[in-house]
């Protein structure tokens, strides 16, 4: 497939990592084309279209859930790897967190339907059994997204604080988060945002997205990289423990560097 090339790198101003730091989140326009993201986008909605074909055939109802939620395509759709693996998107990683290198932990599809519901406030770490504190998640739109189809909501600076509570993503994350925030006086920031845009946060970054109060479904692609070196923690908690399932064969103290989580970047 004569797919494009994800290897030219982006630029990251100081400034830019500056603000990542600072913040824990940060909005880069056009880190892919709109050409790009054209030539990938059919072989993702055409992923999702037969997992929610199948979500109604057991009954459930996509649009009343908070997303349709796919891991890692490239695994099972060969022209996705050169989306999942890119170079580029690596490097913005490594170069926001300032580390020499990351690897792949996983990537996911996210469609929220029109009317889905809200995606609770959450902290991505509190699912992580790894031992840095250096993951970052690419989260990309395949259509141009406006506020209130769901955009990604921030709680500006709650990364630096770590782990806020071990609540997994739910109803009363939610609350918790909601009045933690309140309480805190976290700025919260919303984006519009086009196609091949993309947002960059910190794993420990509270963040949240609104119901999708639009006719239009809301289509995001997520790439998920932590630092190159990490080694893998013993897990503290349940949710920790359900994802060493994307460490096969990995153990705790163990270099977390199985077969799918390549090296993507190395500076």
């Amino acid at each position: 497939m004569n797919l494009p090339d994800l290897s030219q790198e982006y630029p990251v101003s100081k400034e830019q990592v500056r603000a990542y730091q600072r913040d824990g989140h940060i909005l880069l326009r056009g880190v892919a084309s709109t050409a790009e993201v054209s030539a990938y986008r059919p072989f993702i909605v055409e992923t999702v279209e037969k997992h929610r074909k199948e979500m109604i055939s057991r009954g459930e109802s996509p649009s009343e859930k908070a997303f349709i939620q796919i891991m890692n395509l490239w695994r099972t759709i060969g022209a996705m790897r050169g989306f999942t693996l890119a170079r580029r998107f690596a490097k913005i990683a490594a170069d926001l967190m300032g580390v020499r290198g990351v690897r792949l932990y996983q990537d996911i599809v996210f469609f929220k339907e029109a009317g889905g519901k809200f995606t609770a406030w959450h902290q991505d770490n509190t699912y992580s059994p790894l031992d840095t504190d250096n993951t970052i998640a690419m989260w990309m739109p395949l259509v141009d997204v406006s506020a209130e189809m769901g955009a990604l909501t921030f709680a500006t600076g709650s990364h630096k604080h770590g782990a806020l509570s071990s609540l997994a993503i739910s109803d009363q994350s939610e609350e918790y988060f909601r009045k933690l925030i309140a309480q805190r006086g976290f700025p919260v920031v919303r984006n519009s945002m086009k196609a091949g845009d993309a947002t960059f946060h910190s794993g420990w970054m509270l963040h949240h997205a609104s119901p999708n109060g639009t006719n239009k479904t809301r289509e995001a692609m997520v790439v998920i990289y932590f630092e190159d070196g990490a080694r893998i923690a013993k897990p503290d908690n349940p949710h920790k423990e359900s994802d060493m399932r994307y460490f096969p064969g990995c153990k705790p103290g163990d270099l977390a560097a199985s077969e799918i989580n390549p090296a993507l970047f190395s500076g």
